[in-house]
């Protein structure tokens, strides 16, 4: 004999009670104790593949917000020498972890030396701390900001972030949280979408009740948009434009005002001169070699001088302090990338580096590799020089 079922669609699917029956036997048939278990599984699996399915589909910055407040502390960790973009990151950062409780440390390698980010640490009084070692790390987890692997200090290597957060191209991650956006002008950027996503208002509005951004962070946040994306002109994308738009609301206009207009030190200005008078240009690119300088920072400031030549697309400026080349690449030219330039430029250097976005790049070379100390023959300023103009023309 054969039942019939209905079943959608009017198809009709009969059922053998036989088959029905024994599979009621066997069910019955099962120890207690193993069908217990057997329901309590299968009640784990659905919970648990509800729980993967709510954690992402949470939105970033609540899930960033989720992994801080599992710690008491944490270390927020900036690249070498930071930039207003790095240390607004790091300022939001450190503005999430306080709302579940989480105390921050803001740390760095290297120096702040551009007169636009020492204005920007003093204007907005930020707490950072210089380091040298891992040893110097303040206790907790790292997280990174604005670059997504640790250099620039002894035993950097051994640093393993739980988080990382950064728009810069490479291989970088978070034990727990990466979150790195190669389309993206500026890693604030993605700060604010943080700060939307667990319901942040800026501090002008009706929502006492609720996590408030301070006129600071919102100033440092969009400084920190501007000074990456040349002021919205360089390298952005709609999500910049939406940012800026979000925290306006928000900023103070003379601490704002304050930032932008840092007096610039005299030998800032010999070296913007020097590079707009020694410069050599070949068609629509420009090099120019500075010589020693006391400030490496004055050298990409040079660099951005440059650009506002007429004809010129594409420059390099490099210049030497204690040993060391420093490079500063800018590209308006569809045909160069900087960065990818300046990889090609050194390749063959020993322990030289260098890499960046399309329109940005920078690197480091030593002047005794470059010599010749290491496995390689050696080659003079003039050649290097060369080899820049090969590189920003795609022949090398």
């Amino acid at each position: 004999m054969s039942y019939r079922s209905a079943s959608t669609g009017g198809a009709v699917v009969e059922a053998n009670p036989l088959v029905t029956e024994s599979l009621g036997d066997s069910i019955r048939a099962l120890d207690p104790l193993v069908l217990s278990l057997l329901v309590l599984a299968i009640v784990g699996l659905v919970l648990g593949g509800w729980w993967v399915f709510r954690w992402f589909r949470r939105p970033p910055g609540a899930r960033l917000q989720r992994v801080l407040g599992n710690h008491d502390e944490v270390a927020v960790l900036m690249h070498p020498n930071p930039d207003p973009d790095a240390m607004s990151c790091a300022m939001g950062i450190a503005a999430i972890a306080e709302s579940v409780g989480t105390d921050a440390s803001l740390q760095f390698s290297g120096e702040i030396r551009h007169q636009e980010n020492r204005a920007f640490r003093t204007v907005l009084d930020l707490d950072l701390e210089s380091i040298d070692a891992s040893s110097q790390l303040s206790e907790g987890p790292v997280v990174l900001v604005d670059h997504n692997t640790p250099r620039g200090f002894t035993g950097a290597q051994t640093v393993e972030p739980i988080a990382v957060v950064d728009h810069h191209p490479g291989n970088g991650a978070g034990t727990k949280f990466t979150d790195v956006r190669t389309d993206y002008g500026a890693a604030s950027t993605i700060i604010v979408e943080y700060l939307k996503d667990i319901g942040a208002t800026m501090a002008d509005e009706d929502d006492s009740a609720g996590f408030q951004v301070s006129p600071e962070l919102a100033t440092g946040l969009l400084y920190g948009i501007q000074s990456d994306t040349n002021h919205l002109t360089n390298g952005c994308s709609r999500a910049e434009f939406d940012a800026c738009a979000a925290l306006f609301s928000g900023i103070d206009e003379d601490l704002l005002d304050r930032i932008a207009n840092p007096q610039v030190s005299d030998d800032v200005l010999q070296v913007k001169a020097t590079a707009i008078t020694e410069k050599r240009v070949e068609g629509p690119f420009a090099v120019c070699d500075v010589g020693e300088v006391g400030n490496v920072d004055a050298i990409p400031q040079a660099a951005d001088e440059l650009m506002h030549l007429e004809g010129v697309t594409a420059v390099v400026v490099y210049g030497e302090h204690e040993g060391t080349l420093h490079l500063s690449g800018r590209s308006r030219d569809d045909r160069v990338h900087m960065g990818e330039t300046l990889r090609h430029a050194i390749s063959d250097i020993p322990m030289a580096s260098a890499g960046g976005h399309a329109r940005m790049g920078g690197g480091q070379l030593s002047v005794d590799h470059m010599k010749g100390i290491g496995p390689s023959d050696g080659i003079s300023r003039a050649e290097f020089e060369e080899r820049l103009f090969s590189a920003m023309s795609g022949e090398r």
